[in-house]
């Protein structure tokens, strides 16, 4: 999905260039990874993180030197094209490109360094000999956060929020939806996006979640889901100081050490393996058989679900029992989730 918060970067990193970025030099025969940051970049507390989260296991299990580069702000095709150029350039293998907005320039520079693995995430409408498309069913976890929040409800009213809305941000609200439907047909969802494409403010500016949750509490949500990378943040403020629960999106949030203030208020966070998603695919290249193609994690090889790290959720057996059934369901095609609204 699409998504440090303190300032993107606007110099060196913006052209692929990072201090993990060797180029040449004693390193050079040394295997090489490199991700290029969504919207948000690294901190995001988020989708950046967990991305990161892969690259580290990389560098810390397989000996792989690591490159990052961050976005600009306000950056169009061109800027990304030279993102990964300069990391391909370097003797990056592979270069993974985090979210769905970077698929015009892997299109693009896959073609112009065949020898170079390309990957991914969150898209899978560039396709070549040389590109890994690392997807997820964001959909199915999405419909356990909407058991768990029907489940925890008490007044029958929850939220959702996305970022910008696009498709891949529909299907987190469709699955929420149908799984809060499915568990009480007469609950209320109220369903804001932040922002409208080609602005992705949405995934970058906590104001705009807060904002957006503080107007949901106001007319009786007591849970939201905030799927909006960096923006979620400010939902999950918002809720907490509200009392009320939040539900967070793509790493188990209630881990994540900038959200620690808030984190009793985590009920639980609907998490995507993008860090082993982006780990396998450096293992691959570097173990001389790389990945390529559509790679899918799902629910049935817990590519995607829900996680139980606070000791409140852990304590709703009832909610526990209604989700591991849903959970059951869905893997054993008793229940398809959609993918759209």
């Amino acid at each position: 999905m699409g998504i440090a918060s303190a300032a993107l970067a606007l110099s060196a990193t913006a052209c692929g260039k990072s201090s993990n970025d060797s180029g040449s030099g004693s390193d050079s025969k040394a295997a090489k990874a490199a991700i290029a940051y969504d919207i948000g970049g690294r901190g995001d507390q988020s989708f950046n993180d967990a991305a990161y989260a892969g690259l580290k296991k990389a560098e810390d299990e397989l000996d792989v030197k690591g490159a990052e580069a961050e976005p600009s702000a306000g950056e169009g095709d061109a800027d990304k094209v030279q993102r990964l150029t300069s990391l391909a350039r370097a003797g990056n293998n592979p270069v993974i490109g985090v979210g769905f907005a970077y698929a015009p320039a892997i299109k693009k520079v896959a073609e112009q360094f065949p020898d170079t693995t390309f990957g991914i995430i969150d898209d899978t409408s560039v396709t070549g000999k040389n590109v890994a498309n690392l997807v997820f069913n964001e959909e199915q976890g999405s419909y356990l956060a909407g058991v768990a929040a029907a489940k925890a409800s008490k007044s029958g009213t929850v939220g959702f929020i996305g970022g910008v809305e696009v498709p891949l941000i529909k299907k987190f609200e469709a699955g929420y939806v149908q799984g809060v439907k499915d568990t009480n047909p007469k609950a209320k969802v109220l369903t804001q996006y932040l922002t409208q494409p080609p602005n992705f403010d949405g995934f970058a500016k906590p104001d705009l979640g807060k904002a957006a949750a503080q107007g949901q509490l106001d007319k009786g949500a007591d849970v939201i889901y905030a799927a909006a990378g960096l923006a979620g943040s400010g939902a999950i403020e918002a809720a907490s100081k509200a009392g009320k629960w939040s539900i967070g999106v793509d790493s188990d949030q209630y881990n994540q050490a900038g959200l620690k203030a808030y984190k009793d208020s985590i009920l639980t966070s609907v998490t995507k393996d993008v860090s082993d998603s982006v780990f396998n695919l450096i293992k691959s290249v570097k173990d001389g058989k790389p990945q390529t193609g559509e790679i899918r994690y799902g629910l049935a090889t817990d590519g995607v679900g829900l996680a139980d790290s606070n000791p409140k959720y852990k304590s709703m057996t009832d909610l526990i029992a209604a989700v591991d059934k849903a959970k059951k369901d869905i893997v054993d095609g008793k229940i398809t989730v959609k993918t759209t609204p």
